[in-house]
């Protein structure tokens, strides 16, 4: 049963092929014996599983259907589930057991889906490679030596190596989608305020989005028409219809018009992750796509943009971890400073506190204009190349990363050479556009990711496109060896 897709699920689950207290069992033993090897999980939550599955079954036996009605979860550690720990892969929250569910896991679990625990990440999402949680890395299933990509490192890696169909995870600067074309997934980051963030413990709260992890297209609409919607307890949140993603999905392409950024094919850019990304190219052009250069002439600045913008957010959003109210507490404080000090310099790892020391230089009385401001206002061109770009092509298209996986530790001592890797990724978010990566290859056996990104909420568009695109080809159907 592992092998099953979340829309293979849905109809097992429907004609009564399975339980879902079996599918659950399953599972669960799956991962008991397998995650040892890739440290995918943080926390199991068997007990609340197999309640949730036996209650999803006796739902469908009066009669109730939907196709996440009984089917498996797994949430990144920084959506807050009542009674379980939400570490956001910290020492800081360690022992914090949130008293509410976020948004999305109501959702989740108000459509029947099934919790069997929380995912690792890099502590409070900041990362590229998943190796900064308090918890210890994550391991690529692809090649154990290999990093899974971060921040959503756990869910992309559980996913990998089918310990369950599909997770939640969440995109700063790239986290879904990054992860997912290192480990041969489908990620979805959907337009900002698609997705509530209410519950979602934020690292940069004008840039992080949920969004799914899986396999396929067809199983990311699926989770995203549970995900998706308006909440009044989040402000970001857009009250904008919410289509029927998987009723769009197999749109004819006939006269798609598709934008190949020339920024994109430069320096940096592995010259066989290029061949794949043409490969794509061709393959969609067979669908009936009509493919055409186009330029982001700002996409240069987007990195130092937005490693001003995020640790700036985030050096604010993280003051609430002080020792006091909840969280970690040094021992034995010899005053309220030292409580402060010691309480936040050995809750937070490096990275951590790395990226608050620069968000609070940024903010700072004498720089905020000359680094803050200014990244601001780098942002708005970024956005403003967008839409130009958008004048003329109804797609995006290029790779999510420069290259493939790295090994475990190889730019653990450069932050800066991590911080390249998601040069395609960070603008979307700048920009809040929704973009997608899918499976496209591989390269010296570690696999390769293409990205699309689309005008504000065509998540459906997205979605639609790498249906297609998976329809004619079979990247996303390979596993990796032992799993």
């Amino acid at each position: 049963m592992h092998e099953l897709t979340l829309a293979e699920i849905a109809r097992g689950l429907a004609d009564k092929s399975f339980s879902s207290e079996e599918l659950t069992g399953a599972l669960l033993a799956r991962v008991k014996q397998i995650d040892p090897q890739i440290n995918s999980f943080i926390s199991v939550t068997e007990e609340l599983a197999l309640g949730q599955a036996r209650a999803a079954d006796a739902r469908r036996a009066v009669g109730e259907t939907g196709a996440l009605l009984g089917a498996p979860i797994a949430h990144k550690d920084l959506f807050c589930t009542l009674g379980v720990r939400t570490s956001c892969g910290s020492k800081m929250l360690d022992n914090f057991k949130a008293p509410y569910d976020a948004t999305v896991v109501a959702k989740l679990a108000e459509a029947g889906m099934v919790t069997l625990g929380k995912t690792n990440m890099d502590e409070f999402a900041m990362g590229s490679a998943n190796e900064s949680s308090h918890y210890g890395a994550v391991k690529n299933p692809w090649n154990l030596e290999h990093v899974p990509g971060g921040s959503s490192g756990g869910s992309a890696a559980a996913v990998a190596a089918r310990l369950l169909p599909a997770t939640t995870g969440t995109d700063t600067g790239g986290s879904i989608r990054q992860p997912a074309a290192l480990t041969n997934l489908t990620g979805l980051k959907p337009t900002y305020g698609r997705v509530s963030r209410w519950g979602m413990i934020a690292y940069a709260s004008s840039l992080d989005q949920g969004g799914p992890l899986a396999r396929t297209a067809e199983d990311c609409a699926l989770l995203l028409q549970g995900m998706a919607g308006f909440d009044t307890k989040d402000s970001t949140s857009i009250d904008e219809p919410v289509p029927d993603y998987s009723a769009t999905l197999n749109g004819s392409l006939q006269g798609l018009r598709i934008g190949l950024p020339k920024e994109y094919f430069g320096a940096g850019l592995d010259p066989r992750i290029a061949e794949l990304v043409q490969a794509s190219v061709k393959e969609l052009e067979k669908l009936g796509a009509v493919v055409k250069e186009i330029s982001l002439p700002n996409m240069q600045h987007a990195i130092p943009a937005y490693y001003v913008i995020a640790p700036a957010e985030a050096s604010s959003n993280l003051s609430r971890f002080d020792g006091v109210r909840f969280g970690y507490r040094c021992e034995e404080p010899k005053d309220l400073t030292d409580l402060y000090k010691r309480s936040r310099g050995e809750g937070f790892g490096a990275e951590v506190q790395r990226r608050i020391m620069v968000g609070t230089y940024a903010l700072s009385a004498g720089y905020y204009d000359a680094y803050y401001v200014k990244a601001q206002q780098i942002r708005r061109l970024i956005k403003n190349d967008f839409m130009a770009a958008f004048n003329e092509v109804d797609l995006i298209l290029g790779p999510t990363t420069p290259n493939p996986a790295w090994k475990l530790g190889a730019k653990s001592s450069d932050p800066v050479a991590a911080y390249l890797e998601d040069v395609y990724t960070i603008t979307a978010n700048l920009a809040g556009l929704p973009g997608l990566s899918m499976p496209a290859g591989f390269v010296d056996g570690l696999p390769v990711g293409v990205q699309l990104l689309a005008p504000y909420f065509q998540e459906g568009r997205l979605l639609n496109v790498a249906h297609r695109y998976q329809q004619v080809t079979d990247w996303h159907t390979r596993a990796p060896n032992g799993f």
